[in-house]
């Protein structure tokens, strides 16, 4: 059709008018997919579903041609348009699909004792249909939001980087409210030093020690996904390296998504040594008697609890000689915990990039990459000959 009548159509359908009827062509859409999967809970198949879900959107090609300049006309589908997949310069005209599905992570542990994984339809729990780049986190919390209706498990929601980069009130911050916690991936330009929150530093989206050295808390930084990933080996001991000064979980989150995240010295098992929190909160003696001068070098659990087995922080030279005051110090480091809401946002949008498992640690790779697998493999029966959802 002529370019003028496009646009037309155009503004009706992103009008107020256009968009309430769309969200309730998608409801009920999405309706229809969900079908299964309440007969699937009443009938007790997904008893053994933890709740991991796996976002993503998956191109849709349409018949329509797309707009062309040289003739000055519109594709018919006023609602397509270019869709690139992750890394590739070839786009498919048409829109973009997103997907939920029903997935699960694997722990080594389990893998250890030969544990089976659990028993469930790989169910699709959920469809939209938008053009692509567009309403791409709302689109995705939308089917969220009425899946939770359903009162399903909330467990980890894995989303790749199309989602890392949405604005935070669009995806992750609705998200987090929802119950989900977040497993994410990052472009290039966003690894490393993120931001900050209550002077912890956001790190590959977890909140570390203020006093985390730069050559570890900068590992990932500066590096095309080229190089990223042939250097991944190479950096997988200095990600260990950094695990001990990221903050530790004292309280999951609540209703409105907030988490309460403590020192990495402070507790009954610390996992670092800080003069500076020794001196602003200083430990009582955990038993009563003479302190422990006995290592036991046979017990493994012995070894790892002794100070000597930790890091220990390193500080400025002049807070040696003329320590500061607690106010003049990050609140982290006084503090008994900080909270941390879903909305928080620090020098970069804490709210952006944080998530809830260490970025490229073995617990990551453990949750993330099997669920992207279910998403992968969702897309592949979707759009495969037998059924073909274009």
């Amino acid at each position: 059709m002529g370019q003028a009548e496009a646009d037309i159509h155009s503004a009706v359908w992103d009008g107020a008018t256009g968009r309430q009827a769309a969200n309730r062509l998608q409801r009920l859409a999405n309706d229809l997919v969900l079908v299964p999967v309440r007969l699937a809970q009443q009938r007790g198949y997904l008893r053994r579903w933890s709740g991991d879900v796996g976002a993503d959107a998956t191109s849709i090609p349409v018949l329509a041609r797309p707009d062309s300049d040289r003739s000055g006309t519109a594709s018919v589908e006023i609602t397509a348009g270019w869709h690139y997949r992750g890394g590739s310069s070839e786009g498919i005209f048409g829109c973009s699909a997103t997907l939920l599905v029903a997935a699960h992570s694997r722990t080594s542990e389990q893998a250890a004792k030969g544990r089976r994984a659990p028993s469930y339809p790989q169910l699709c729990l959920g469809l939209t249909l938008d053009t692509p780049t567009v309403r791409t986190g709302e689109n995705a919390v939308a089917v969220l939001a009425q899946l939770a209706e359903l009162r399903t498990p909330t467990g980890t929601c894995a989303a790749d980087r199309a989602y890392t980069g949405c604005s935070p009130e669009k995806f992750q911050v609705p998200t987090r409210r929802l119950g989900f916690r977040l497993a994410l991936d990052y472009k290039a330009a966003d690894r490393g030093i993120q931001g900050s929150w209550q002077g912890a530093v956001l790190i590959d989206g977890s909140l570390a020690c203020p006093q985390i050295p730069n050559v570890l808390a900068q590992a990932t930084h500066g590096m095309d996904d080229k190089t990223f990933r042939q250097r991944l080996d190479e950096l997988k001991p200095v990600i260990a390296e950094r695990l001990p000064y990221f903050l530790k979980l004292k309280q999951n989150a609540d209703a409105r998504g907030t988490v309460r995240l403590q020192c990495p010295a402070a507790g009954p098992s610390p996992s670092v040594n800080c003069p500076r929190r020794e001196r602003l909160r200083p430990a009582g003696p955990s038993t009563s008697g003479p302190p422990q001068t006995v290592v036991r070098l046979a017990d493994r659990r012995s070894r790892a609890s002794h100070p000597a087995a930790r890091p220990t922080v390193q500080l400025p030279d002049g807070e040696w000689i003329d320590p500061p005051r607690k106010d003049e110090l990050p609140a982290v480091c006084g503090a008994s915990a900080i909270s941390v809401p879903a909305d928080a946002a620090g020098d970069l949008k804490t709210a952006k990039f944080r998530q809830d498992s260490h970025y490229l640690s073995l617990a990551w790779e453990q949750i993330y990459k099997p669920i992207r697998s279910h998403n992968e493999g969702l897309n592949g029966r979707l759009k495969g000959a037998e059924l073909n959802i274009g």
